[in-house]
């Protein structure tokens, strides 16, 4: 790329020739304030907080989407610049419900950061306000627009990048709002609760149902034997909320955590990884060696299948029967554990902590129960078990590390790799690779479908076998690949899909990391490490290797695919309106 020299505050800057006036100013060490934008999800210059004087230009400029130019010249701390940012900054403020103490963003809000910096201490423009009804009818998402600032950021998520389109701005001027078709709530159209808009929101706009009183009133109940279990992917971030560095794993505070709080029983959601795999492998021989519906696709992602069932109706058939690992261990936990330890599993309240928001609507489907009793009763993410950490006065940073409880304490590497994108393909790989060949694979480490890339395809020699593999990750390319299959484009055996970019890591119910972090941090790929590094450490790579789990099939369940496994371990799903 052909570099190109400016000048920025009367410093010479030399950067690439593709670069905006942000990129290069963050280059020279300077920050310049910033709200619509967030790095690969919104570039469109129209909050007016990253203005900047341009040599020879008659306004000023968003530095935001102002490209780079060889011998520009721009000054980013002038008395107009700074003028303007306040104006505009205050403008935004005095329609913006300012209950900053009682808002679940409180200190980690991006238009409390700018009032800070920018030394805000009066709103000159008070006047009228708009009012808004709160949106809570969604069993994942909150939508509260008085404290909206019209960013558009949670626009460009759900429409650009995942695709799904339920909201966008509407009105004019100072009547302009963010909304879905027709003023209907969230829960009334086709959303499939990922909550990517939750997690670029700049501030409490949006944010996820709180479940945590629920969990509080079940810890406080006597006749309740209430058990927690915790996704792969919430270990890699929990620790952000305490101060950490991101792509921290923190597993055995957590589990010290969790244990402190109350919880009777804590286990790890990557033992319901490796029975899944178990199940989802056995699955995908059947399909292939008898002439099943293929490509097979993964099931473990909710809002990917909300979004099946909603756009890709006729791929149904293709999905995996699987429940998702939380859904299929809270199964087991109702039927295997309690009767192993004389337990009414009606008294079992299991507790699923997520870094997925579409897991609360999951929960509540009508397909996840057995014998009237549902697989899991209260689902709360990554953000809400860092609240009750600190509510509970639990220093975590200086917790011991402690291990899960027994008797699904040996969850293995290939469990925990299920919170990044390829992380179910490549556990399922190294199980049905051994299964079919009989013999121990020479490496299990899967580097083809590993990365960030958006969709990443392979052929995986299985035996006498070449299985056809893809993986997508966030919705719009899952979009576009399956658009490619309808069209006869591509043609594949077995396929991964996360509803989110990057897989759980970066799932809507993980820790909120500002845009101007995110201009240097890859959130993505940062977190995956964690992952990735628990499973080379781990004494058991291998999901069929899991002692736990032989020891649950033989019994309990049998074998794969048993027809005890089916009547607790599958489901199905159905077709929704697409709009």
């Amino acid at each position: 790329m052909e570099n190109v020299t400016l000048k920025i505050n009367g410093i010479e800057v030399t950067v690439p020739a593709d670069y905006t006036v942000l990129q290069a100013a963050r280059q020279a060490g300077i920050d310049i304030p910033t709200l619509c934008y967030l790095k690969d999800i919104s570039q469109t210059g129209s909050c007016r907080m990253c203005v900047v004087e341009v040599k020879g230009a008659r306004n000023l400029q968003a530095a935001c989407v102002y490209p780079v130019s060889e011998g520009l010249e721009v000054f980013t701390n002038t008395p107009k610049v700074r003028r303007s940012r306040k104006v505009t900054l205050e403008l935004l403020l005095s329609n913006h419900e300012r209950k900053c103490l009682t808002c679940v963003r409180n200190r980690n809000c991006e238009l409390q950061t700018l009032a800070e910096e920018l030394g805000i201490d009066n709103i000159s423009y008070e006047g009228e306000r708009n009012q808004y009804e709160v949106d809570d009818l969604s069993p994942s998402i909150i939508r509260d627009n008085n404290k909206c600032v019209l960013c558009r950021r949670c626009v460009s998520v759900c429409k650009n990048v995942q695709t799904v389109a339920v909201i966008d701005a509407t009105q004019r001027g100072f009547k302009t709002t963010i909304a879905s078709p027709f003023e209907k709530s969230l829960a009334e159209v086709p959303c499939v609760n990922c909550g990517q808009c939750i997690a670029v929101c700049p501030v409490g706009a949006l944010r996820e149902k709180d479940n945590t009183d629920e969990v509080w009133d079940a810890l406080a109940d006597p006749d309740k034997i209430v058990i927690v279990q915790t996704a792969p992917a919430v270990r890699a971030a929990l620790g952000e909320e305490f101060g950490l560095p991101i792509g921290t794993p923190v597993t055995g505070k957590m589990a010290a955590a969790l244990r402190r709080l109350g919880f009777d029983k804590t286990f790890d959601t990557d033992t319901g990884a490796d029975l899944t795999i178990m199940e989802e492998g056995t699955e995908l021989l059947s399909r292939i060696k008898n002439g099943g519906k293929l490509p097979m696709i993964t099931s473990c992602s909710p809002g990917w299948i909300k979004f099946c069932e909603h756009n890709f109706p006729d791929f149904l058939d293709n999905l995996s029967s699987c429940k998702s690992p939380h859904q299929m261990f809270g199964a087991i936990l109702k039927s295997y554990y309690a009767e192993k330890n004389g337990i009414d599993p009606a008294k079992i309240v299991n507790v699923s902590v997520m870094p997925c928001v579409a897991k609360k609507f999951e929960s509540g489907r009508e397909e996840m129960e057995n014998a009237g009793l549902r697989d899991v009763d209260i689902v709360i993410s990554t953000r809400e078990l860092a609240r009750m950490i600190k509510q509970a006065g639990i220093k975590f940073t200086e917790l011991p590390d402690e291990k899960f409880d027994n008797p699904f304490e040996e969850a293995t590497g290939a469990g925990v790799i299920f919170g990044t994108t390829g992380g179910v393909m490549e556990a399922a790989l190294r199980t049905v690779a051994e299964v079919v060949t009989g013999k121990e694979l020479p490496s299990i480490d899967f580097e083809q479908v590993r990365g960030t890339e958006g969709i990443k395809t392979a052929v995986v020699p299985v035996g006498d076998m070449n299985v056809r593999v893809a993986v997508a990750h966030g919705l719009g390319n899952a979009r576009a690949l399956l658009n490619s299959i309808r069209n006869g484009e591509a043609e594949y055996d077995f396929i991964e899909i996360m509803a989110c970019p990057g897989g759980c890591v970066t799932g809507g119910g993980q820790p909120i990391v500002s845009a101007r972090v995110q201009m240097d941090v890859n959130l993505k790929a940062e977190r995956a490490k964690a992952l990735y590094q628990e499973d080379k450490n781990a004494p058991i790579r291998k999901s069929h290797e899991n002692p736990d789990i032989k020891k649950l099939y033989e019994e309990f369940l049998g074998e794969p695919g048993s027809h005890k496994a089916h009547e607790l371990l599958h489901t199905h799903y159905h077709a929704r309106p697409k709009f």
